[in-house]
């Protein structure tokens, strides 16, 4: 009995022992805000957009495209539904760019991406991926607007 006493005490504080530490600066605030769990951390959806397969030459067409992509990322940056966004150097993969979408689910990045002209016209295809994330990369997004001298 003593011993069984003896091993239940020994349970009880292993967790204490090796027990994980609080955040002497958690801002619960700002984590709620975040939607941030217990970890700082949060599920987004990664996106790689790569070339499509519309191989179209029509200048006029590509840019009108293009120039939607664009205004789409804008409208998502500002319903805070894309939190990170840029383009890939030279590369073999045909990758074009990355996204970092808001959301907590691949369906609703999926209905997000139908709104995107370049990616409707198949000049770009994105893949789709989970991801889990800091909370706090959707702060990136205000220090960014405070460093750039000419909108790209």
């Amino acid at each position: 009995m003593k011993s069984l006493i003896t091993f239940i005490f020994i349970l009880s504080i292993v967790p204490f022992a090796f027990g994980q530490t609080t955040n002497p600066q958690l801002d619960t605030t700002l984590a709620k805000k975040l939607g941030a769990d217990d970890y700082g951390m949060k599920m987004y959806v990664f996106v790689v957009l790569k070339t499509g397969d519309n191989k179209t030459t029509d200048k006029p067409f590509i840019d009108s495209c293009f120039a939607g992509h664009f205004a789409n990322m804008e409208r998502l940056v500002e319903t805070k539904q894309l939190v990170l966004a840029g383009p890939f150097g030279e590369n073999n993969d045909d990758f074009r760019g990355l996204f970092i979408l808001n959301v907590p689910s691949l369906a609703e990045a999926g209905k997000l991406l139908e709104t995107d002209p370049a990616i409707k016209a198949t000049l770009l295809r994105a893949e789709l991926y989970p991801w889990y994330g800091s909370a706090a990369i959707s702060e990136y997004l205000n220090a960014h607007n405070k460093i750039w001298k000419i909108k790209p």
